[in-house]
Order: structure tokens, then sequence, then C-alpha cells
């Protein structure tokens, strides 16, 4: 064979092999999903470092209260300071501060004045916040000991279309038909104001408390909505372009819409969770706005968490809006049956961990995507019965916080593949780590 033929048979049998290798490397994206440096519009900023914002998701009391609990546990004295002076001195920059809707309006002195606590310590420490608008199972009306989110007054007003412990998750019909509603914006309180109206204007209320903060990074407008038809995927754009609007005659920080629930096997095909479908989702003005998505799981070992994260990359693609890893674990899901007979997909405590490789795969992943941050799921005074869910140990409320193993994990994990972050006192643009070929790297970093 002459020379030339040869070195030309030599350079397809090594691209056939890369090619065939990282077909097989669930990290590896290929050039259909590649990142690109994120056009001019999304503006979303790093720390002055050039490294992402890196920390834990904070969980309070007065923000996270439920409208239909009328007990309420205790807060540990000096909670948030404790909190923050730890997660500072571990090398964090970046808290992303979970609240409720419903907890303001059961206490809304007690919520604002725990927001203000959180900005004063967060400007103590240096860290930057992220304030999420949560919702878990919809609302506790409609899941009456584990929901919590949008206020009672939304399904009260009309209790025979939306019962009372009705159910609140995909799976439920009552959440089907509310939150079908939701997108419609046919949702309206007693007075008849409609709900898209209503949580602008309690948003603006969050915006005026702590939008002056140098700790404020910025605002989620919602935390994984549910989508239940493939028509609402535009909608939800609709709705969060009306939102960034009307936050932007108050704030120019941060915003973070939210990729939605449920993404699974099932809703790949039932609902087309795709990256065209994901990216319908962005507002219209996309300057300094992030996309926000939870990994439970690491794409180095679940063929699903690869694909999931290859759909969300194509959605970054298409509307050049960062990727922010607002939460981030390691769990395992089962199918089991809940209390009204519905077939669900539950969380399994023995078999849900974490361990330090897991947690350094994950952050690998995250600077691999050029994630803009990551906050890890959750820095809570209440345990959890899913142990790696418990980045704190409080023993009473008189005691001090403890941390446990799992912040250990996430320390080392962060600073193993970032280094030392330093504290943002500026900013620059994002930009993305790619392949000269546009692809992102594999698992070693390897083009």
């Amino acid at each position: 064979m002459p020379v030339p033929s040869l070195i030309i048979t030599l350079i397809f049998m090594v691209i056939n092999a890369a090619t065939t290798n990282n077909a097989n490397n669930p990290f590896f994206i290929d050039s259909a999903y590649s990142q690109r440096t994120a056009p001019t519009t999304a503006e979303a900023t790093t720390s002055s470092s050039g490294g992402p914002y890196i920390g834990v998701n904070v969980n309070g009391l007065a923000t996270s209260r439920s409208e239909a609990k009328t007990s309420s546990p205790s807060i540990p004295p000096n909670y948030y300071d404790d909190s923050f002076r730890i997660i500072s001195q571990g090398g964090m920059n970046h808290v992303r501060l979970v609240f409720y809707w419903e907890a303001y309006e059961k206490d809304p002195a007690a919520f604002i004045k725990e927001l203000t606590t959180v900005a004063q310590t967060a400007d103590k420490y240096g860290l930057k916040v992220m304030y999420d608008n949560h919702n878990f199972h919809t609302s506790s009306w409609l899941d009456l000991t584990r929901g919590n989110g949008f206020p009672s007054s939304f399904f009260s007003s009309d209790p025979d279309l939306y019962p009372n412990g009705g159910g609140g998750q995909t799976a439920h019909p009552t959440a089907k038909l509310w939150w079908t509603n939701w997108w419609n914006r046919s949702v309206k309180d007693a007075s008849g104001v409609d709900g898209w109206t209503l949580q602008a204007n309690f948003l603006k209320k969050i915006v005026s408390t702590v939008d002056s903060h140098p700790s404020t990074l910025g605002y989620e407008i919602l935390s994984e909505p549910q989508v239940h038809s493939i028509d609402q995927w535009s909608k939800i754009g609709t709705y969060n372009t009306f939102m960034v609007n009307q936050l932007r005659t108050l704030t120019h920080k941060t915003i973070a819409y939210s990729m939605n629930i449920p993404i699974d096997l099932k809703s790949f095909k039932s609902i087309g969770v795709t990256g065209p479908n994901l990216a319908k989702m962005a507002p219209a003005n996309k300057a300094n706005v992030v996309f926000k998505i939870s990994m439970y799981g690491s794409p180095s070992t679940s063929s699903f968490q690869a694909d999931k994260l290859r759909a969300l990359v194509q959605a970054y693609k298409i509307t050049g809006t960062p990727l922010y890893v607002g939460e981030w674990n390691n769990v395992k899901r089962e199918k089991t049956i809940d209390e009204e007979g519905q077939i669900v997909s539950k969380i399994n405590p023995e078999l849900s961990d974490i361990n330090q490789t897991e947690a350094i795969q994950m952050v690998q992943t995250f600077k691999r995507i050029g994630a803009w941050g990551a906050a890890y799921w959750i820095w809570n005074f209440q345990s959890h019965i899913v142990s790696n869910y418990n980045l704190i140990d409080v023993v009473s409320p008189d005691a001090p916080i403890q941390t446990t193993q799992y912040f250990d994990i996430v320390r080392t994990a962060y600073s193993t593949v970032y280094g030392d972050i330093i504290m943002p006192t500026g900013s620059s643009s994002t930009t993305i780590q790619t392949c000269p070929d546009g692809s992102a790297p594999d698992a070693n970093d390897n083009c």
C-alpha cells in the first residue's frame, strides 16, 4: 500500500475509533448538541475569577412555611450567620435560597423579615444569592402533607374543580387540570385577578426587598413547572416573557427560568421533552437570563441522565441562555403506589447516596458543559429521610450547626474541579469549553 494511502487509512481508523468511543461515552455531546460561546444577548455573568457560582441550596423557616400546617419547627439561633459563614469558609461563593409563595401569604411580615436577614448576612460573608420561587407538588392545598408553593386562594375559590387534597404531583388529574389552566392564564383568585399578574406582583415584593444588596445575584421565576401536553411549551415561553418583562421594570440582575417536570423516559415521547421544545420556554428578552436545570444523577453512569443532559444542552445551543445547575445530587427512584392508588416515582432513601468520586464526576460535567453556576441540594435545619440531602445536622434548636460528611464531599468536589473560587466582586462574560470542531470534550477532557 503506498504511504499516502496508508496515512489516510490510519486517519480514518483513528476517527472511527474516536467516534465509537464517544458514542458509548455518556459524557459525550456530539456536534448536534455542542455548546458555543453564548450570544451577546445572553449577558449572564460569572464571578470575577472567570469561574462559576458554586454553592448549595438553603432552606429557611418563615420563607418555607406551608399554609396547610399549623405547627412550625424551631430554627436554630443565628442560623443564617452560622450557615453562611460555614459555606463561605468552605470555599463557596453562592447560595440558592428556596422560598414558597404560600409562605408569604401565611405570614408576610415574617417572610420579608427573613429575606432581609438573608440578604444582610450574605452581604457580610460575600455570598451571592439566587432567590428561588419554589413549588413542590404544586401547593399544600392539593397535597396536605408534602405540598408547598402556590397560595390556597388559587384553589379554594373553586373547591369542586380543585378539591382540597386532590393531589399536586404530575400523575394527579387535579394537578394536570390546574397547570393546564395556569398556562392558559385562566387561573384567578377570588377577586378575579389572573395568577400571572398576582405572581409578578409577589416577585416584585421580593425584588424591592433585596435588589439593592450587593449579595443579590438574581431571581428564579418558578422552579420546575409542570408540563402536561406538547402545546404547553410555547405557552410557558409566553409566561416567562411576561414575568421577565415585569421584573425588568425593577431589576437588571440575573433572572432564571426553569426546566420542567416531568423529565423521564416516558415524557421524552408523551409530552415531547426535546431540545427544541425546551427552547420554547425561553423568554423573548434573554439579556442576563439563565436556564435553571436539575441533575439528580450522573451522566457518566446513567444513560437516562446523559440523554436528558443532551436535550438540555441542545436547548442552550438554540437559545444561548447559559445553563445553571440550580439543583444537583444523586438519587435513585422506584415506582410505587401512593395513598390515592396512583403509580408514582419516589426516591428510594436506602438506594440513594453520593460518594466523593460521584460528586467529582458530576461537578466535572458541570465544568465541561460550561455551567454558569451550580447549587447542591440541600442545606436544611430539618433532617431528611434521604441521608445525602442532609448537609447539616441540627441535634437540637440550641445546639450549634454541625456539617455532615456530605458537606465535605461537596466542598471537596468543588475545590478539586474548580480550585479556589474568588468571591465575586465584578463580572465577566461567560464562556463555554469546547473542542476545535465545536463539540464538548469527553470524560477525560480530550477532544
